[in-house]
């Protein structure tokens, strides 16, 4: 009876789509939503297991996979996730989500509050994880961001070098400028806009011992030593002034508490004539706290801001808004990408970790995917300056430069060789 009350609910949480479940010791049933979607079949160990994924879904369906208490049919993990993703919003409106919600929402401050100490604990939990991990996903830039696709068939180098020209095109780029990185990652964006700039000088600061070691060695190799120099260190910690800023994939990790001291740093880091474009993961509509799982296992500290949100805290510091683009479905792709590299080096990655994060990498990727595919999730760029004429007055720059500064990426690889071919 139970697990009838069980299949009863999770019924109604699927208004599109359906889900065959088979849970041992009962013959499989199948659970049809109102309309047509995604179809999915899973496998669930014992009792208990599903009747957490009643209670806390959005927890879980990523602890039971990745802890093999959950299995997919052999059409894998993604059908089950866009199912999900589609229907996440009925389990929403149904009094066990809104009672979960309810309390989760409450205990979110905690969850996305990031001072100086925990910032530094929730870097390294994802970034300080192996080299090898990253070298299968990601391209030789080593850029952990959206891509930039002008065409659906684009390599994933083809696509990060369009973001990385798009970049050093929107900061407008001139002889000279003294360039800070915040979040520099493993160093690939600052070197990237010291290829893009001609006697441009970059500071990139970070959190992640492994991507600074990572940093410094690449531009020693690269021959970008010279131009370039990667610092351990808090943006709230930096001094000095700069023509030109640029942050990408960070602002996800300041919090919604921090925002107004992140811009302020921002504008008082930035000369009078200055550009600074900042990069990140957002959400339409209204933003709220993060899926538990992912803050849990993957992104600690993680929140996503809404356009709202960056137009006010931008605004209320007297930073001008001079261009904001809108990115939806380059991430989609990007995480597809990934996804796929990932799982050619599956048995790699099983010897170096074990299946449990294998699958829960898998999770990670095919989640944030479909977030982007079915959800509110996109990417935006903020274009901000303190004297509105400090870019210029046509978007037509943007699309001209963003040719020229490409031209050079393709002929600069990080490790100072020759690129090859862009497709």
């Amino acid at each position: 009876m139970f697990d009838l009350i069980a299949f009863t609910i999770i019924r109604t949480f699927i208004g599109k789509g359906s889900l065959r479940i088979s849970l041992a010791g009962r013959p499989p049933v199948t659970l049809t939503g109102a309309g047509p979607g995604p179809q999915a079949s899973i496998h669930v160990q014992d009792r208990r297991t599903l009747w957490r994924l009643v209670m806390v879904p959005d927890l879980a369906f990523g602890e039971a996979y990745m802890d093999g208490r959950l299995t997919v049919s052999v059409d894998g993990l993604e059908p089950l996730v866009d199912l999900l993703m589609t229907n996440s919003e009925s389990w929403a409106r149904h009094w066990a989500g809104r009672t979960t919600l309810s309390i989760v929402n409450l205990l979110a401050l905690l969850r996305h509050w990031n001072p100086r100490k925990k910032s530094r604990r929730n870097v390294a939990h994802h970034y300080d994880l192996s080299n090898a991990l990253f070298d299968t996903f990601l391209d030789p830039w080593r850029q952990y961001s959206c891509t930039y696709f002008h065409d659906p068939d684009e390599s994933l180098h083809s696509a990060q070098v369009n973001k990385l020209a798009r970049l050093a095109a929107k900061l407008d780029l001139q002889a000279g400028d003294n360039i800070l990185d915040i979040g520099c990652g493993w160093g690939g964006l600052g070197m990237a806009m010291a290829a893009c700039g001609q006697n441009t000088k970059v500071t990139g600061i970070t959190l992640s011992r492994h991507q600074l070691e990572y940093a410094r060695t690449s531009a020693a190799t690269g021959g970008f030593d010279d131009r370039v120099s990667y610092h351990m260190r808090d943006y709230r910690d930096q001094t000095g002034m700069f023509q030109k800023i640029v942050s990408v994939g960070m602002l996800e990790h300041v919090g919604p508490d921090n925002f107004s001291s992140y811009f302020n740093k921002v504008k008082s880091l930035l000369t009078d004539d200055g550009l600074a474009v900042i990069h990140t993961i957002g959400v339409h509509h209204r933003a709220g706290p993060v899926n538990r799982w992912i803050t849990k296992y993957i992104f600690p500290g993680g929140y996503l801001p809404s356009v709202a949100q960056m137009i006010r805290n931008t605004e209320e510091r007297g930073l001008k808004l001079l261009d904001l683009e809108i990115m939806r479905g380059h991430y989609a792709e990007t995480l597809r990408q990934w996804r796929l590299r990932f799982l050619a080096h599956k048995a790699d990655m099983t010897k170096l970790y074990d299946a449990r994060f294998v699958r829960m990498w898998e999770f990670y990727l095919v989640g944030c995917e479909y977030f982007f595919r079915r959800q509110h999730g996109m990417v935006m760029q903020l274009q901000l300056a303190k004297d509105q004429m400090a870019a210029p007055m046509s978007r037509h720059h943007i699309w001209k430069r963003e040719q020229e500064f490409k031209d050079r990426l393709w002929t600069q690889h990080p490790s100072g060789q020759q690129n090859p071919s862009p497709k």
